[in-house]
This record gives C-alpha cells, sequence and structure tokens, in this order.
C-alpha cells in the first residue's frame, strides 16, 4: 500500500463494513459480465450491493463508480481500498498514534505536527510499505515481499521482464511507496500513476499470485505505436520507452539555487528512447565504442538539438570536420541525413600530449558548466543517470574538443575473439584494467559455485572455440566501449576516447546481443561473466569525477531465450528483505541459487552502488530519532530527499528546494498538499544530517510565498490577455476576403507559444525563430519550400513581435500595384493579329 499520509475525506460516504462480508462478496461474480474472481472489486458506496471485475478484465467496477459517482472501492482478495477522487490508496480504520518521529507530517494551515504513524523511513531494510508497518511485528517486516508474478497478455513476457527488474530497484520502488504524493502529472497517458498503482501491487503484504499490468500495457501503446499489437518487441526498448515516458510526466524545473545537480552534470537531458541502436551487436571484426543511450534532448519543445553539445569549441578545422562522433551523429549517417565522418584506422596519437591537453580542456569544461544549469529533473533522472566525458583529440594540430553526453544506459559490444586480443594487449600495455574481477568473483560464492564454474570452464575447454565462441567478460565488454577508436579504424587523423564522469546510482547495461542486416538478423549467444558483487568501475572512470563511490552490485539481470524476432524473456532478481535470488517467467515465481543466476545469458543488467558506510549512516540517524530528545525547534525536510537517504549510497546535499520557491517559501500550486511533499524532523537529527551533507536551507515554517501568488495572478492576466488579442485578430484576419499581406510564422515557435498562453508550459517562449522556414534566394528572404509554417495577418505579427521580438518577417503575399490604364500594348496585339 502506498503512504497516503492523512485519512481519506471520501471515507464518511461508506457504512461500516466487515471481513466477513467482503470474504463473502469474493464467492461471487460481476454483477455486469458475470465473471469470477479473483481480483474483483466491491463498492463501499453505503447501500450499494454492487461487485464488479477489475482491469485484468473489462473493468466494470471502474465504470460502475463512474456512473454512480461512488468514490471508494475495496478489493476483494487483497482487501485494499481505493478511493477514484483522491487517486490513492486509503484506509479503512485510522492509524494509531505514536510520539513525534521522523515520519512527522505536517498540517498545511497552522503547521502543526499531526498525529504520527508508527513506520521509520531510515530502517536498514528498504523496501518496506510504510502504511503496513504500524500493525505488523518485526518479523512480518523481514518477509519477503515483491514477489508477484505478472500475467502474460500476449507476448508480453517483455514488459513483464523489464517490470519485474524495475520494481526490484530499491530507490525507484521506495519512492512510488513511500512518496506517493509526489506521483502527480497532467499529461497522458498518466503512466506513473499506473506504474505507482502496479508497484503497490507487487509490494503489498497480501500479494496476489500475480496481477495482470493491463493500465500500463495499454498506456505504453499509447506513447509509442510500436507496442501495439501482441508481436514479440525488445525489453530494452521498452525500458527506454517507459523510463523516457516516467521522466517527462514527473520531471520538474530546476531553480538557479538548487543544489541538486552536480556542477560537472551536462545541461540537458537526453531522450534515450531515440538511441535506435540497443540492437545492433558488433562482429568480429568491428564494434563500436563510447556508444551510450544518449540521443536527442528530453523536455518540452527541445528535441531540435540531438547532439551532446560541443562545451569546447575547437578551432582546428580537422577536429571540427570530423568531430565528436556521438550515437545521434551516427543515426544520421545511416539515414543519410548528415555526410560521411570517416577516417583511417592506422593513426598514432601521443597519449602523455593527449592527456595533458585533455585535463586543461576539463578544467575549462568544469569551469563553463558552473554557470550553467540542468533544465528539468525527474527521479528517473536522480537514479538512472550518468555522463561521459568525451574528447576528440586531432593528430594534426593536437587540439582537443571535449563534450559531455548524459546515458541511460550503456550499451556495451560484446567483443569477438580478434577484438579481445588486441584490448587484451593494450590493457598490457597501458591502464590496468581489471578484466579478471568476474571469474575471481567465483571464489567469495561458495564450494557449489566454484564447483560449477570449474565445470562450465571444462567443457568449454573440451569444445573448439569456433563452436563455443571466446570467453568474454563484462569488464571485457566495458573496456571495448571505453576503449579509444583508433583500435576500430573509425576516425581519420584523429582519436576518440571516452571516461565516466558522473556514476548513476543505479547503472543499467545492456549487452548488445542483436544485430540487424538489410536480409537478415541474427543473435550474438556468446556467454558474458559478470559479477555479483564488486563491478569496479574505477579503470573507466575520469580524474575529474566527483563520485567516490565505484563499485556496485548486482541488482537483476534480463536473459532473453531464443532467436532474432522471437523467443522468450525472463528476469532474475534478488529481493532487497531476504538477499534471496528468484526467477520471475511471467506469473511464475521461483526461488533460484546464485549459480543459476551467474550462468544466465544475459541481456541488460542492473547494478546498484555498494557503500557499507551508507548503511551505518542510516542507522546512527535512526538511533538520533529513537532519542527522542526535546527540542524547541522542528524542522522540515524534503520527503523526497529523505527517500534518498533512506536508499542512494551518495543522496547529495539536502535539497529542500523540491517544496519551496526561489523565495524561500512554498509555491501556491504546491501548498494544498505541502504535506505530501515534508516530513518533520527533531532539531538533533536535523543538525546531523545538515553536518553531514550540507544543502537545505533550514525551514521551520511553512507560508504561502505572497510574492509568487503576484506572479501567477500577473502571469494569468498576461496569458489572458495575448490569447484574446491573438483571437480577435484572427477573426479579423478570417474576415477579410483579399488580405493585401500575409505573414508567415514558425509552426514551432507558435506550438511553444500556444502552450504557455494556455497554461501547459510556465515558461514563455523565446523570440519568434522563422529562420528554419526561411531560404535566401536572389538576397530577398523566401518561405522554404515544405516548410511547417502557419499564415497570420500583419496586425498579428506586429503584436507577437512586439511582446517576443525576433524574425525574420516572411510574405507570402505581398501588396499588388494596380494595372496600368495605358493599353498600348493591347493595341499593338491586335495590330500584329489584323496583320496576320
Amino acid at each position: 500500500m502506498t503512504d497516503s499520509g492523512d485519512l481519506c475525506h471520501h471515507l464518511d460516504s461508506i457504512g461500516e463494513v466487515t471481513k466477513e462480508e467482503l470474504i463473502q462478496k469474493s464467492k461471487g461474480t460481476c454483477q455486469s459480465c458475470g465473471v469470477g474472481g479473483p481480483n474483483l472489486w466491491a463498492c463501499l458506496q453505503f447501500d450499494c450491493p454492487y461487485v464488479g471485475c477489475g482491469e485484468s478484465y473489462s473493468d466494470h467496477s471502474t465504470i460502475h463508480a463512474q456512473a454512480k459517482k461512488h468514490n471508494l472501492t475495496v478489493n476483494l482478495t487483497t482487501f485494499r481500498v481505493w478511493c477514484y477522487v483522491c487517486e490513492r490508496e486509503v484506509f479503512l480504520e485510522p492509524k494509531p498514534v505514536t510520539p513525534v518521529s521522523l515520519t512527522h507530517r505536517c498540517k498545511p494551515h497552522d503547521q502543526d505536527p499531526l498525529p504520527q504513524t508508527a513506520c521509520h523511513p531510515l530502517k536498514a531494510v528498504p523496501i518496506a510499505v510504510a502504511d503496513e508497518e504500524g500493525s505488523e511485528s518485526e518479523e512480518d517486516e523481514l518477509k519477503p515481499r515483491g514477489l508477484t508474478g505478472m500475467k502474460n497478455i500476449g507476448n508480453s513476457c517483455y514488459m513483464n521482464a523489464a517490470l519485474q527488474a524495475l520494481s526490484n530497484c530499491p530507490p525507484l520502488t521506495q519512492f512510488f511507496l513511500d512518496c506517493s504524493g509526489l506521483v502527480r502529472t497532467d499529461k497522458k497517458p498518466a503512466l506513473c500513476k499506473s506504474f505507482q498503482k502496479l508497484i503497490s501491487e507487487l509490494w503489498h503484504r497480501k500479494r496476489p499470485s500475480y496481477v495482470v499490468p493491463t493500465s500500463l500495457f495499454h498506456g505504453i501503446k499509447l506513447v509509442n505505436p510500436m507496442f501495439r499489437g501482441y508481436a514479440q518487441q525488445d525489453t530494452q526498448e521498452f525500458l527506454r520507452c517507459l523510463m523516457d515516458q516516467l521522466h517527462e510526466e514527473l520531471k520538474e524545473p530546476l531553480t538557479d539555487c538548487s543544489g541538486a545537480i552536480s556542477d560537472v552534470e551536462p545541461d540537458h537531458k537526453v531522450d534515450s528512447r531515440n538511441h535506435v541502436d540497443g540492437d545492433r551487436s558488433p562482429s568480429e571484426d568491428e564494434f563500436l565504442s563510447c556508444d551510450s543511450g544518449s540521443g536527442s534532448e528530453r523536455g518540452d519543445g527541445e528535441r531540435a538539438g540531438g547532439e551532446a553539445e560541443l562545451l569546447i569549441q575547437d578551432e582546428c578545422v580537422g577536429v571540427r570536420g570530423n568531430g565528436v562522433i556521438s550515437e545521434k551523429e551516427r543515426l544520421k549517417e545511416r539515414r543519410g541525413e548528415e555526410r560521411t565522418r570517416e577516417m583511417d584506422e592506422d593513426a598514432d596519437v601521443d597519449t602523455t600530449a593527449q592527456e595533458g591537453q585533455a585535463e586543461r580542456e576539463t578544467e575549462m569544461l568544469l569551469s563553463t558548466k558552473k554557470k550553467k544549469q540542468s533544465r528539468f529533473r525527474s527521479v528517473i533522472s536522480d537514479i538512472f543517470d550518468g555522463s561521459i566525458l568525451s574528447l576528440v583529440q586531432c593528430l594534426t594540430c593536437d587540439r582537443v574538443s571535449t563534450t559531455v553526453e548524459t546515458f541511460q544506459d550503456l550499451s556495451l559490444p560484446i567483443p569477438g575473439k580478434e577484438d579481445l586480443a588486441k584490448l587484451h594487449s593494450s590493457i598490457h600495455q597501458s591502464a590496468p584494467v581489471k578484466a579478471g574481477v568476474c571469474t575471481e568473483g567465483y571464489a567469495t560464492q561458495g564450494w557449489v559455485s566454484y564447483i560449477m564454474e570449474s565445470i562450465r570452464r571444462f567443457v568449454v575447454s573440451c569444445i573448439p572455440s569456433w563452436f563455443w565462441g571466446p570467453m568474454v567478460t563484462l569488464e571485457d565488454c566495458l573496456a571495448a566501449f571505453f576503449a579509444a577508436d583508433e583500435l576500430k579504424g573509425k576516425l581519420r587523423n584523429g582519436v576518440k576516447y571516452c571516461k565516466v564522469l558522473r556514476l548513476p546510482e543505479i547503472l543499467c547495461i545492456h549487452l548488445k546481443r542483436f544485430r540487424h542486416e538489410i536480409m537478415y538478423s541474427f543473435k550474438i549467444n556468446s556467454h558474458v561473466s559478470f559479477p555479483l558483487e564488486g563491478l569496479d568501475l574505477k579503470p573507466f572512470l575520469a580524474k575529474e569525477s566527483p563520485s567516490q563511490i565505484t563499485t556496485y552490485d548486482l541488482l537483476s539481470v534480463i536473459c532473453h531465450h531464443g532467436t532474432a524476432g522471437s523467443g522468450h524473456y525472463i528476469a532474475y532478481c534478488q529481493n532487497v528483505i531476504n538477499g534471496q535470488w528468484y526467477e520471475f517467467d511471467d506469473q511464475y515465481v521461483t526461488e533460484v541459487h546464485e549459480t543459476v543466476v551467474q550462468n544466465a545469458e544475459a541481456y541488460v543488467l542492473f547494478y546498484r552502488k555498494s557503500s557499507e558506510e551508507s548503511v551505518r549512516e542510516r542507522q546512527k540517524v535512526v538511533a538520533l530519532a529513537n532519542l527522542k530528545e526535546p527540542s524547541l525547534l522542528q524542522f522540515y525536510i524534503s520527503r523526497e530527499w529523505l527517500n534518498k537517504f533512506n536508499t542512494f549510497t551518495e543522496p547529495g546535499p539536502i535539497t529542500n528546494h523540491t517544496f519551496l520557491c526561489q523565495h524561500g517559501g512554498i509555491p501556491p500550486t504546491k501548498y494544498h498538499y505541502v504535506d505530501d511533499l515534508v516530513v518533520i524532523l527533531p532539531q538533533n537529527v536535523w543538525e546531523y544530517l545538515y553536518n553531514r551533507f550540507g544543502g537545505g536551507p533550514a525551514v521551520n515554517h511553512l507560508y504561502v510565498c505572497a510574492i509568487c501568488q503576484v506572479e501567477i495572478e500577473t502571469l494569468a492576466k498576461r496569458r489572458k490577455l495575448e490569447i484574446d488579442t491573438f483571437i480577435k485578430l484572427n477573426k479579423e484576419f478570417q474576415a477579410e476576403e483579399a488580405p493585401t499581406v500575409i505573414l508567415c510564422i514558425s509552426m514551432q515557435w507558435f506550438r511553444e507559444w500556444e502552450n504557455f498562453v494556455k497554461g501547459k508550459d510556465n515558461e514563455p517562449p523565446g523570440p519568434i525563430d522563422n529562420s528554419k522556414i526561411a531560404v535566401m534566394k536572389g538576397g530577398h528572404i523566401q518561405l522554404k519550400q515544405g516548410a511547417d509554417y502557419g499564415q497570420i495577418s500583419e496586425e498579428t505579427w506586429q503584436y507577437l513581435l512586439s511582446i517576443y521580438g525576433g524574425g525574420p518577417e516572411i510574405a507570402v503575399r505581398q501588396t499588388i500595384s494596380p494595372p496600368d490604364t495605358d493599353t498600348h500594348g493591347e493595341r499593338k496585339i491586335e495590330a500584329e493579329t489584323r496583320a496576320l
């Protein structure tokens, strides 16, 4: 169940309900279609006996609630109560009152603390449903949850495996369980709410054996038509599409005073949905490096600039012409949108000069980045986003150009035999990459793992290498990814290499097992060994990286069985409560030994940062809270940051700007649900967290910001004036039978302006930009053929120009001069006709 905080005000509309009555109703059928259980829903409206089916069938329970305006319904299998008005789960009975603790909520009007639940958001076990723990014993809390299967609803194993892998990512799951009040969006299809409901069902204490993710399945089809129908799809493409949509629905603009972004982070979020190279896998004689799930920018109206931003412009023509080859550029090459960028494979580079120049350029980059801020962030970007520092050196002039690319996942090549020989030779000659971590890890997994690995190695040694393929470790794939491009013959007169600038909290790794050619597709079945614990990325880390924790432990792995274009997906996930591994095969969940996981044919892996220090920090804070020292001051802290502290190894500075405006008050738009945004801490706990992590600011009193209120009212007046004036001028323009002048306006800019005046976007558009629809011909600006434009009157153009400026002005119909009254030409034609 999600943490609903205050009791639902709509509970007054229900009568007395006993568990025996609900059990009796669960034996019945849907009163509309006659389908039986499980997962029937009973209406809780007073004197309403209706029982209906859920989303797994025709969802008559929802239809009944909307038609009759009945607010509350209860699941007759799990006894969860859902309010259609509040759009969240609620309680039938009040929660017990306990002394002040870290989970104190605030009352939005008088700021007096509310009665408190007995939940512990700072407990060492990160996954726990907060609103149920008040009635649970300690033994119940340690029982595994999240072991709920998902029904296959038509070749949906790719979705089920991906959702189970995400469900077992504690930072993400805990956010949707404990910070449910932050899951708010007005964007369709509201996938974040469907995902929240699914997570709540999967991790419920009284979970069913399986659930049917119908709502999320229908929503993802609306987002991306690729998933419509019942054909088998790629689980990695689904992951990127889902996480991109969740980010779009949950993202919030970053203020200049927000401390949520590191100085070395890139400016923009990246749209991994446009990364279509996820299914491409190299042959033995060729593979790509520095190839992440990065593409065009993610954000409202920001998808124009697809490539990673070139932060340091290089004056060298060689570097500029053959510069940073991002994944988006490779995509454009395949589509024929850009000229081919090629260079010789025989390129030598002075690594000493290269590294020295790279350090100087990186210092310039960091100083430049301090002046900028990312526009948006979300829980998705906080958890999964990392950044790569890419450097390209021209071997002609030794100049280096530097870019920072944001990635949401790393798409790693699986190197072949020849590539492994090159990599190992390069490793021995240069950087000491720990390529043996994976194989050495078996020694610590127990004698069963050791025997299994020995047997596998013996079988491999008996089978010809052409049949089995070379022994590949995950570190080999990472080394291939971060290797300099000179190894692969892609550049001429230059070399490109990459290092990780910022490590994500959860690292998603995608192994390129599929290759699609023009006439056929095939799958690379090479076994890639991977460690369950202690994956160290320090060898691939840039010197300028602020990341201090570089080791990762495996959370889950998605496997594909079968051939390209068909097959079946399953997931192996470690339960965060009991530490056991489970196989999730659609609706079936089975406990497995870790050796089964180690020998799996991995396709997508999820790793989480590992740190014992973060666990000790949480234990210290819980101990301070349990002291219950009386304090004269109580401090408000961001509930979202507190969730980070509970689940992140590096939560970063305290960021109370998630509920504060730039003036230090509560934005009027957030004040009515501010209790979902904050937690009250005693003074000793606040002082410890503040001294340990910094950030802030300190908040002891919540109030509506009067300045923001005035700005909102002013903005509303401005929007109304602009849209009313436009409608008036456009009506006059439509009434003209023969307008003397018709001007053009870029529809891209017009859509941004329309979203602003209609309240869909809080930021006004920039100056009018007609550059994309204009072309210069004969010294005159003309309309580009096939341009995306709209027609407006001269008065409308002048009105918008007076507010926003910009240009250029493009006319499709100018004033036509009246014809000359002289009929000399006509008389001449008539005379010639007579002569004929």
